[in-house]
């Protein structure tokens, strides 16, 4: 095992913990510019107006879903886990809506290794712990630890954003079978491909003077316009790697890439003049999507891969269980979100 030295109290610190740390210590210092970099207004829950917006919504969209199938079952409380919470808005997101659907109980915990996101979560998250039938918190916790959730209590667990792409490839059998021990519902995770375009995951590719990928090493170095320097692990996945990684443990009900398109045909606004695609434009893009998110040809070439896993003998449910304008519109006036 590679092993170095620490100054301040001479022990031997495990590559693995140092790595914690970095990363920890990078999204902390990122701060609340993460949270707009990665899930714009965090008071507006269901904006999607990040740069990685058409991702959001297709996620969304697989969330909201299984939120009916279950809600369909006709039970009344739900209990919901997200693995590096971030700054909690998905956690946030799924929440406010399981509640506006009818779930009378709403149970939900999110945990991330980066204390300072964590707290933000809290925070953001005040209000909305403070409505009738909702308990959420948010914790640090390390994804590698057991899970305190017991067998089959979980049924909507989530694990977004990349949180995969900074873990060992190697060492991710034991986290996904304690997700599925876990899990009596569905799985959702999403994680960055191998052609997918670049990015230093906690900011917005213009603040890097220069970075380089190491996909031997599986690490990425960046140094930023400020003269600051970050070392990450940046494991990028197949479709086919996170469908053999997950496999094992649970039924694969869907994996497909997420944004294909419309980020290589996004306006920079260093270069571009100030201008919106016409409506035919947009469509098409759409339908580029749909058509090619699940071609082997293409999928690796997206910026995400989007995977849906369950616990085999899950009862399929019709999409439209639950469609309606509580889809993507804000909350009813008793589920305020905060602004």
């Amino acid at each position: 095992m590679e092993i170095a030295l620490s100054a301040r109290n001479a022990r031997a610190v495990p590559a693995s913990e140092r790595s914690d740390r970095a990363i920890a210590a990078a999204y902390n210092r990122a701060g609340d510019s993460y949270l707009t970099y990665a899930d714009g207004d965090p008071g507006q829950l269901y904006a999607f107006d990040s740069q990685y917006a058409h991702g959001d919504r297709v996620i969304w969209e697989t969330l909201f879903d299984k939120l009916c199938a279950i809600r369909a079952t006709r039970q009344r409380s739900i209990r919901i886990l997200d693995l590096g919470c971030g700054p909690g808005t998905w956690l946030r997101r799924v929440v406010t809506r399981a509640r506006a659907i009818g779930f009378d109980k709403v149970i939900a915990r999110g945990f991330d290794i980066a204390s300072d996101q964590v707290r933000r979560a809290q925070e953001l998250s005040a209000d909305l712990a403070a409505q009738p039938g909702v308990d959420i918190t948010f914790e640090v916790g390390d994804i590698f630890e057991p899970l305190a959730e017991a067998d089959a209590s979980v049924d909507l667990t989530l694990c977004l954003c990349g949180v995969l792409n900074h873990l060992p490839a190697a060492d991710l059998a034991p986290v996904f079978a304690e997700i599925a021990r876990v899990t009596a519902g569905y799985f959702v995770t999403s994680a960055r491909t191998v052609g997918s375009t670049p990015s230093v995951y906690i900011g917005a590719l213009a603040q890097a003077r220069r970075f380089h990928q190491d996909n031997r090493l599986n690490r990425l170095e960046v140094e930023f316009q400020n003269g600051r320097h970050i070392s990450l692990p940046s494991h990028l996945f197949s479709a086919a790697e996170l469908y053999a990684l997950v496999a094992p443990y649970m039924a694969i009900e869907d994996i497909r890439g997420l944004d294909l398109f419309h980020g290589r045909f996004a306006g920079d606004p260093r270069w571009n003049p100030q201008c919106e695609g016409s409506a035919r434009f947009v469509r098409q893009l759409e339908l580029l999507e749909k058509t090619y998110c699940r071609d082997p040809e293409f999928v690796d070439h997206a910026t995400h891969l989007l995977l849906v896993g369950k616990r085999p003998g899950t009862t399929p449910v019709a999409k439209t269980t639950c469609d309606g304008p509580v889809r993507n519109q804000p909350a009813t006036p008793t589920q305020p979100e905060r602004r």
